[in-house]
């Protein structure tokens, strides 16, 4: 049985609260609204390239939504999640979303995953007014209020945590030189952006990529190079499939340099260690991360997560992209809470302008009426024994501004409202 803890947190939550002033709705006039339910939809890689460790996330928010409605749903109505497998394929992803809102009607697409899939469908799900909440992925394209007002991003921009990571790797490799392996697309190349806003030019002595849609990507020729060209740190804008197969190439040509890796592709130590049959490799590796590392038992959001994921979701391990999955599910619950007892689409875009959707995050978020950007920086960690440490200050920034230093945000899980 659900704990008490985890039923006030989630259960009252989603049940409470102000009744918002969005517009008018209700049953049979906004799209996935009924009198009992609100129908969502999402595109996920469930199989393919991208599929190790990321199929856990849309299955952890609907732990969440079920929790949600096992204590009543938002405002009465319970959460119904239509989760469609793209496979991490854009072309897929076009077809999956076409039928979310076409034949599904659903009311927003929630946190559709990676950058190459989801840019397919930026421009159809806007055209068609479609909100496209919490994109899971952290290109800067998801924050482009006045030409795409109806889609919002979530992870940190990585433009934003390429810088913090260069900031980094400035400050504690000196001197040394420095090597990227980066996808080549959005991802790769916002990462890249950002970390040349902060390493000094000279140092950077080779920049890789790679293609993910290419089934014969094989990254260690780029490795080769990297070794070649002498750099002693590589950093890593990967998928973890990518990110594994990068330092297990560069072990079996003897090549350790540092490893400094994107929080997509190193956030999830244990799915990094099970890519790799072990955590050996993993010892020192450097990333960052906008929410509570799961090693962090004393934490109350990964207490919370823990009791929910126990009670719905014990099939699967409890991990960094459980915790994410439960984190977004938990912030889709408290956005539409605040947009009001008759949510309309226009309605819940304009509430996530204002929301109050403090969380489990580290870091602030951007959302305004001039920002759909989601966390705005990160905090920096090392994992040893197959654990990710965070520590320090957070680090926040914009795509042009200067990297600022923060205390990390610390909000305690509601019991009431």
């Amino acid at each position: 049985m659900v704990s008490a803890t985890v039923a006030l947190s989630l259960g009252l939550a989603a049940c409470g609260g102000s009744s918002g002033s969005g517009a008018s709705g209700g049953p049979g006039t906004t799209p996935g609204i009924t009198a009992t339910s609100i129908t969502i939809g999402t595109h996920q890689p469930l199989t393919g390239v991208a599929s190790p460790g990321y199929d856990e996330i849309a299955p952890a928010s609907n732990a969440v939504f079920a929790d949600v409605n096992a204590h009543g749903g938002i405002h009465g109505r319970k959460i119904r999640y239509l989760i469609e497998d793209d496979a991490y394929n854009p072309a897929q992803t076009k077809a999956v979303v076409d039928k979310l809102v076409l034949q599904d009607h659903v009311f927003a697409i929630f946190n559709g995953l990676g950058t190459p899939t989801h840019v397919a469908v930026e421009p159809f799900l806007n055209a068609n007014k479609v909100p496209d909440l919490f994109v899971s992925s952290g290109c800067d394209c998801w924050n482009d209020p006045s030409k795409y007002p109806y889609t919002s991003g979530y992870s940190t921009d990585y433009t934003v945590e390429g810088k913090v990571e260069g900031r980094y790797v400035a400050d504690h490799y000196k001197g040394q030189e420095v090597g990227y392996l980066a996808q080549s697309d959005e991802f790769g190349q916002d990462g890249m952006m950002g970390l040349d806003q902060s390493i000094p030019p000279a140092t950077v002595v080779s920049r890789q990529t790679y293609d993910v849609t290419d089934p014969t990507a094989n990254v260690g020729p780029q490795m080769q190079a990297l070794q070649s060209a002498g750099a002693q740190v590589v950093v890593l804008y990967a998928i973890p499939a990518f990110v594994a197969h990068a330092i297990q190439a560069a072990a079996k040509i003897n090549y350790r340099p540092h490893f400094v890796v994107s929080s997509v592709g190193a956030s999830n130590p244990a799915n990094l260690s099970q890519l790799l049959g072990g955590s050996a490799l993993l010892d020192g590796l450097v990333t960052d991360y906008y929410l509570p590392s799961i090693s962090d038992t004393a934490n109350p959001w990964i207490k919370l997560f823990k009791g929910i994921h126990d009670h719905y979701l014990a099939n699967v391990p409890f991990d960094s992209n459980v915790e994410y999955g439960m984190a977004v599910g938990y912030t889709f619950v408290r956005l539409m809470e605040q947009a009001g007892q008759n949510p309309t689409q226009a309605s819940v875009m304009k509430a996530l302008q204002t929301a109050d959707l403090a969380g489990p995050g580290l870091a602030p978020l951007g959302y305004s009426p001039t920002s759909n950007q989601g966390y705005t920086g990160v905090q920096m960690g090392t994992i040893s024994g197959g654990n990710l440490k965070l520590s320090g200050p957070v680090f926040t920034s914009t795509d042009n501004g200067p990297v600022k230093a923060t205390k990390p945000i610390t909000v305690a899980p509601p019991k009431s409202l």
